[in-house]
């Protein structure tokens, strides 16, 4: 069957993978799919053909002209990429004269600046370009254009730091080499592009003049919300190891990544031999002891700080008998 490509290309550009299919009927004479299915469009193929994840599980394709059904619009969700921004002001001289270089707002300054900068940026949005952002100058006809609907730049605080974030809005999600694609395209904008512009523009607040940067040369990264404030859990550490209670000798299981623990079914009235199992099962389970440690720490103080990582404890003795409050 020959299939007109540009009539391809349009469908499938109306038509993107993620989009969710309605079916009102389907002409296979011997499994059809039942009528008001839904299911998720997958790919649209060289003949035609849109192949379908249903609902019910079937994997059975469907054919404009030939079978009934509606295309929704895939719903969207929001990417954000954060990069550090820098904030500055020019001081003024005993007389009155403006500096010739800038000078650096310190963190705990730049943080009161949010609204400020957060309403300028909203400020440089173009009507003209409202449906897809910075997207608009997104020249290459790939799965990134396909997937990123839009994105747009705005401000935020976390962890008491002011960040610039490309808002992005994705359909589907992103593969590693589209994400990075993205990221790469998204630093253009805030070095040369967009933010090129930005900075030159002072943004007046209630203390004066400042000026803030998407882009800087020194400590510069872009990365996603889950690559930048996710905890990172300590590599090397067992889902599972066993230890005891201080005070009670209690046998207790303690998973990584979760904070407390669990009281152990094997638990007995008597704190050695409780000892003598944490010992054993963590032996069965191939828990060495400064996996255990760092399990402990982490359970009782967060799985991002260095004591959870079992490397502070390879070098010491072994220390048996379960947990120590500090």
């Amino acid at each position: 069957m020959n299939v007109n490509r540009e009539w391809l290309k349009f469908q499938r550009e109306q038509y993107p993978a993620g989009s969710r299919i309605k079916l009102r009927e389907m002409k296979d004479p011997y499994h059809p799919v039942p009528p008001g299915t839904m299911g998720t469009l997958k790919a649209i193929d060289d003949i035609g053909t849109f192949h379908v994840a249903w609902d019910n599980g079937s994997g059975l394709g469907v054919v404009m002209g030939e079978d009934s059904f509606t295309v929704l619009p895939p719903e969207t969700h929001t990417l954000k990429l954060y990069m550090p921004m820098k904030v500055e002001y020019y001081e003024t001289d005993e007389y009155g004269d403006m500096e010739n270089e800038p000078t650096e707002m310190c963190s705990y300054d730049a943080v009161r600046c949010l609204d400020n900068i957060s309403a300028a940026l909203l400020r440089e949005r173009s009507p003209e370009k409202a449906e897809r952002g910075l997207m608009t100058y997104y020249d290459a006809d790939d799965s990134v254009n396909q997937k990123v609907k839009s994105y747009h730049f705005t401000a935020e605080v976390r962890d008491d730091k002011l960040w610039g974030v490309a808002e992005c809005q994705l359909i589907g999600e992103l593969t590693p080499d589209e994400l990075e694609t993205l990221k790469e395209y998204v630093s253009g904008q805030a070095s040369d592009g967009f933010g090129e512009g930005f900075e030159q523009r002072e943004i007046k607040t209630p203390d004066g003049e400042i000026y803030a940067h998407l882009w800087q040369w020194d400590n510069w990264s872009i990365q996603t919300e889950a690559e930048l404030f996710t905890p990172k859990l300590a590599e090397g550490l067992p889902e599972l190891c066993f230890s005891t209670l201080p005070g009670t000798g209690d046998l207790i299981c303690i998973k990584r990544g979760e904070r407390g623990y669990y009281p152990s079914d094997w638990n007995t009235d008597d704190s050695q031999k409780n000892a003598d199992l944490a010992d054993y099962n963590n032996e069965r389970l191939g828990v060495s002891e400064a996996q255990r440690q760092a399990m402990e720490c982490g359970s009782m103080h967060g799985w991002n700080v260095p004591g959870a990582d079992p490397a502070a404890y390879e070098q010491e003795a072994p220390q048996m008998g379960g947990m120590t409050l500090g």
